[in-house]
């Protein structure tokens, strides 16, 4: 039995890391768009739009219902096919438009529960002073059912940092796609594989760090 090549392991880690700032910029931009598309759908979801809100409810059904990488191939290679204005869209932005889309149907429930468990008498209190559906939204609600979502949206984000390892499908040299070439390289794939997935780890635990203290933070204010 062949034993680890340690060398080559710590010298592949500084050429991944500096694949990182890649990775963390197309999660934070989508996630950045798809908690504000998710809280748009949440509020329709909760309100109920006629006709708007069979679309919304197909639009989650499709985006939860199909794998992510399908929906990547899609935004890459079929799309363009169709609308001749995507012709020129890279990877980078096809895997953006993925994740951002995909995550939104799911964040959509999470903000969508997160409203409802807002209490009824907040609700109530609002309508009587007079205020509007959408006053009583941003004012009251979604402050309030913010605190309840955070803790699943950073779950989300998690998730969408190592939804961007399939980004290397589309061509994108980010953490995954790096790795790749380096042990297609080298021949080492369990060298290369072992030190992508420990820093993808470090990256998680890190992130998990941050939602249990925010986690804490929030619900100060509601300890008794």
């Amino acid at each position: 039995m062949q034993g680890l090549d340690i060398a080559y392991m710590l010298g592949l880690v500084p050429v991944l890391l500096s694949y990182v700032p890649l990775t963390l910029f197309m999660a934070v931009v989508a996630m950045v768009l798809a908690l504000v598309l998710a809280s748009l759908l949440a509020v329709e979801r909760v309100l109920r739009i006629p006709v708007l809100d069979q679309l919304v409810v197909l639009f989650i059904s499709f985006f939860r219902g199909t794998p992510l990488l399908v929906q990547l191939f899609l935004f890459y290679y079929g799309l363009p096919q169709v609308l001749s204005v995507l012709t020129q869209i890279n990877g980078v932005s096809a895997a953006i438009m993925g994740l951002t889309l995909h995550f939104a149907a799911y964040m959509a429930e999470s903000i969508r529960a997160a409203i409802l468990g807002v209490d009824r008498s907040q609700w109530e209190a609002a309508q009587s002073i007079g205020m509007t559906r959408g006053q009583m939204m941003r004012r009251i609600v979604l402050p309030q059912a913010a605190r309840i979502a955070a803790p699943t949206l950073v779950n989300y984000f998690i998730d969408m940092i190592k939804g961007t390892s399939l980004a290397f499908t589309l061509g994108v040299t980010e953490m995954m796609g790096a790795t790749q070439k380096e042990a297609a390289g080298s021949f080492l794939y369990f060298e290369a594989f072992l030190v992508v997935a420990v820093i993808y780890w470090i990256l998680v635990e890190a992130l998990s760090l941050v939602q249990r203290r925010l986690e804490t933070h929030l619900n100060k204010a509601y300890a008794r």
